[in-house]
């Protein structure tokens, strides 16, 4: 008598194929929101890059919104026994960090780009005027908030590709949970009379 089927541990293919969509789509818009800094300012290439960073940031926020929901709505599985309790809470904070500044970048640059003259050009043919007035100093604020966390994310990149390298080298089960192509195979609970 066969007393259950195991399921792999492993994210189901909307939460890998959301994180994996959006790991490229953010490295890519991080590199855009870096490369914007060697643009001069006042000139129409700068205002055509920009427009397309804020319009591609909206869209990843709507993604991001769109992975939080699948998350809140589909557990994640639980992560390998080998991992000892201080591994674990640094995983659980590590995604809290990744999570709040994904939503943090896009909305400190939506917010800025309101308190500017400019708005936000959705992809350089829909005008979104802006809902604030132009304020420097607001805009300062929020244009500021949205650089500084644009470098944290990209230190929380950068720890998240160690730690996810670091377990595919130690075959811990952690990499797998994520990769797109199964590497788990489903383990039958032995028969028993």
């Amino acid at each position: 008598m066969q007393l259950g089927v195991h399921r792999p541990e492993r994210y189901d293919s909307v939460a890998v194929a959301l994180h994996w969509l959006l790991a490229v789509a953010l490295i890519a818009q991080v590199a855009l929101g870096f490369y914007l800094q060697e643009i001069p300012h006042n000139t129409p290439p700068r205002g055509w890059w920009v427009n397309l960073h804020k319009s591609t940031g909206l869209v990843l926020l709507a993604l991001i919104l769109v992975r939080i929901g699948w998350r809140l709505a589909h557990r994640p599985p639980p992560l390998p026994a080998v991992l000892s309790a201080a591994q674990r809470r640094l995983a659980a904070w590590g995604h809290v960090l990744l999570y709040a500044v994904m939503l943090a970048l896009p909305l400190t640059g939506y917010v800025a780009s309101n308190f500017s003259k400019w708005g936000v050009k959705f992809f350089n043919v829909i005008e979104l005027p802006p809902w604030g007035p132009p304020d420097k100093q607001v805009y300062d604020l929020f244009n500021g908030a949205h650089q500084a966390l644009a470098i944290a994310f990209t230190l929380l990149i950068v720890v998240h590709v160690v730690a996810a390298v670091r377990h595919l080298a130690l075959r811990d089960g952690v990499f797998a949970r994520m990769w797109p192509r199964s590497t788990a195979r489903r383990v039958r609970a032995p028969d028993t009379a």
